[in-house]
């Protein structure tokens, strides 16, 4: 397996398996590979010696996400390779080198954000984590497959007992420290009873300010959890060493995973993932709801089979914090359950607050503990808060998002009406994904046997063109009802949208004068407007004997027609934008579109998406494409269309997309 960019290495073992492309396939990579670093740990190589528990974790977790990513996007088989190397150079340094394959034959790496209505919890977060993890990583890419490939160094480390942790006889160590404020409780301490925790005695109610072991907290108090495994191999001093070197790096790790995640059951997905098993065996998270109880969000554990058992305990015993908590870690009593837990130990219980204001709940525990350090209680509890904060931001978004829809769904037609004898395709793209943008559309019935269609692109985009396209649609429906026809619709128009302009430059002026503040150009808000306008009338009974077509375009992208015979010609003529000239008179085209033939209209987001210095229509390009798509139907033709501008350009379009494919049966 040789790995693009690696330093040159010797090989000392390597293994690989093939895995389906369906849900099981991650958790059998998960067995794959800690089987394979376990089988590697026995080898009679020095350089190797034991493979410390972190560098295993980080492995497995890896090759989950990749996997998972692989499942999700490719569908497809996934080759897994794990291979142990000793690179070459300054001395002999073992590292794990491991490669996700699919064959899905494509450059592009699909699903990123996920698509919309996907689990964002089955979706994977493999490239972020690989890069923050992996010491080196890359993409291959092949005629039929993509592998992603990472490294990760294996560096020698001491096999030393923990206090508390059984020694490799069996035995218990007998050195457990018994001062205040020592890294774990006395066992004479007691089990849990009259206030005490694990075996730690609690002085006084955890939530009411209590003490443990004589060390005051205030208003709460974190019991001992076992930290990564950097702090495994030096007792209660690599504790605290770990906890001043490491925390910071953690914290930084996490506040990038978490930072631009829109979506709270992914932030949720990842704070488990981050804590399991780093700092704890199993983690939960509560989302509190709007008038309702808390929502069991996420549920980990270190053993995948105790997963499901676990939640279904937790959703039983629901979690709730003293108001006295706030954003303290407090003790939590361990569970009874082994089943779902495992054995007994210490837990923690932190309240997520973001300004000001309790979004969940995170419950951590790890088992074989008696208590947690305060050191790592509060690296806890900074990780809590960053938490908290990735769920405000994503329930902002997801707000503004709804918000966004219920606009879009009233600027844009609840449903494309049905025209006799014409198959029809839309394609609408607002700039942002969701937000409701500058360009619109609309096919309606006008009476009397017309149909109308509607392309439309307001200057600009976002809120600001929108409220324009909220203007606009309901008086074109109106005036086309009205009986007008083609040119006088857009001449009505265009006087509507002056009368409108002037009213809210007076506002905005009015405005900016009490404020004492510059005039504002045009009230804020463009009234400039490109538009392509039509009605069609069936010709003969459904439309058999054609489609009589009339239309106008006022400063819009001229439509084309292609012909079955694979030629195009544009139709229509070129006038000026509506809203710049108060009295403009308009004028119409009228033509048959045969059977068989396809009238195309597009905004310029198509036309004018550019790539370097070239635009999309350059050459008459959008005129080529279509020579190409005889014999498709309107939807086929539509997307073709959408997915060459996509591949136009490495960037996406930066202005929204809109286009309307009409073609006569």
């Amino acid at each position: 397996m040789a790995v693009p960019g690696a330093v040159p290495a010797a090989r000392i073992a390597a293994a690989r398996t093939s895995l389906p492309g369906n849900p099981l396939a991650a958790s059998a990579a998960r067995r794959f590979a800690r089987t394979a670093l376990a089988d590697w740990t026995s080898l009679d190589f020095p350089a190797v010696g034991r493979i410390p528990d972190r560098v295993a974790d980080e492995v497995v977790l890896l090759v989950s996400e990749l996997v998972t990513n692989a499942v999700v996007h490719a569908g497809t088989a996934v080759e897994v390779s794990c291979a142990l190397d000793v690179l070459t150079g300054d001395g002999e340094v073992p590292s794990v080198v491991v490669e996700v394959t699919d064959h899905h034959p494509t450059r592009f790496l699909r699903g990123e954000p996920p698509d919309e209505g996907e689990d964002p919890v089955c979706a994977g977060h493999g490239l972020r984590l690989v890069a923050e993890l992996a010491e080196c990583w890359g993409t291959a890419y092949r005629r039929d497959s993509k592998t992603v490939w990472f490294q990760l160094p294996v560096t020698a480390v001491e096999s030393v007992a923990l206090p508390g942790e059984p020694l490799s006889d069996g035995s218990l160590p007998t050195d457990l420290p018994t001062a205040p404020g020592d890294a774990l409780g006395s066992p004479k301490d007691g089990p849990l009873k009259d206030g005490s925790l694990n075996g730690a005695s609690l002085k006084g109610d955890p939530s009411s300010g209590g003490t443990l072991n004589g060390d005051s907290r205030g208003d709460a108090y974190a019991v001992e959890l076992l930290a990564p495994d950097p702090r495994r191999v030096g007792g209660r001093d690599a504790d605290a060493d770990w906890v001043r070197e490491g925390a910071l790096s953690f914290l930084a790790e996490a506040s990038e995973l978490l930072a631009g995640q829109f979506d709270e059951d992914m932030v949720t997905s990842l704070a488990a993932q981050l804590l399991v098993p780093r700092f704890a065996d199993w983690s939960a998270v509560w989302l509190d709801t709007e008038g309702g109880p808390p929502r069991l969000a996420q549920v980990w554990h270190a053993s995948e089979s105790r997963i499901e058992t676990l939640r279904q305990l937790l959703e039983k015993e629901p979690l709730e914090l003293p108001a006295t908590a706030r954003g303290r870690a407090v003790p939590w009593q361990w569970p009874s359950d082994p089943s779902a837990y495992g054995p007994g130990g210490a837990a923690l219980a932190c309240r997520l607050i973001a300004g000001g204001r309790t979004v969940g709940t995170l419950l951590l525990g790890r088992a074989g503990l008696m208590r947690v350090p305060g050191e790592v209680a509060g690296l806890v509890e900074d990780f809590a808060r960053r938490v908290a904060l990735a769920l405000a931001s994503a329930r902002q978004y997801t707000r503004q998002e709804t918000i966004s829809r219920v606009l879009q769904r009233g600027l844009l037609p609840s449903r494309i009406a049905r025209i006799p004898g014409v198959e029809s395709a839309v394609v609408y793209e607002p700039t942002g994904g969701t937000s409701a943008g500058g360009d619109f559309y609309d096919i309606f019935p006008a009476g009397n046997g017309r149909w109308v269609f509607v392309l439309g692109d307001v200057c600009g985009n976002g809120p600001e063109a929108a409220v324009v396209t909220g203007l606009v649609r309901p008086w074109l429906r109106l005036l086309a009802r009205e009986g007008y026809d083609v040119g006088a619709v857009l001449e009505r128009l265009n006087r509507m949208l002056g009368e409108e302009a002037v009213e809210a430059a007076v506002e905005g002026a009015a405005e900016a004068v009490a404020a004492g503040v510059g005039l504002p150009v045009g009230g804020g808000v463009s009234r400039f407007l490109s538009l392509l306008y039509g009605e069609l009338v069936p010709l003969g009974e459904e439309g058999k004997d054609g489609i009589r077509c009339t239309l106008a375009s006022a400063g819009h992208p001229l439509p084309l027609v292609l012909r079955p015979d694979g030629s195009v010609r544009t139709v229509a003529e070129p006038q000026i934008l509506l809203g710049v000239v108060d009295d403009v008179a308009y004028q119409s085209e009228t033509f048959e579109l045969a059977p068989g033939e396809t009238l195309v209209c597009v905004t310029d987001g198509v036309t004018e998406h550019r790539s370097g210095a070239r635009q999309f229509d350059d050459g008459d390009g959008l005129a080529s494409l279509l020579g190409d798509c005889v014999g498709l139907d309107a939807g086929d033709l539509a997307e073709r269309i959408r997915q060459a501008v996509h591949a136009f350009a490495v960037e996406p379009p930066d202005d929204d997309l809109a286009m309307l494919v009409l073609r006569a049966r």
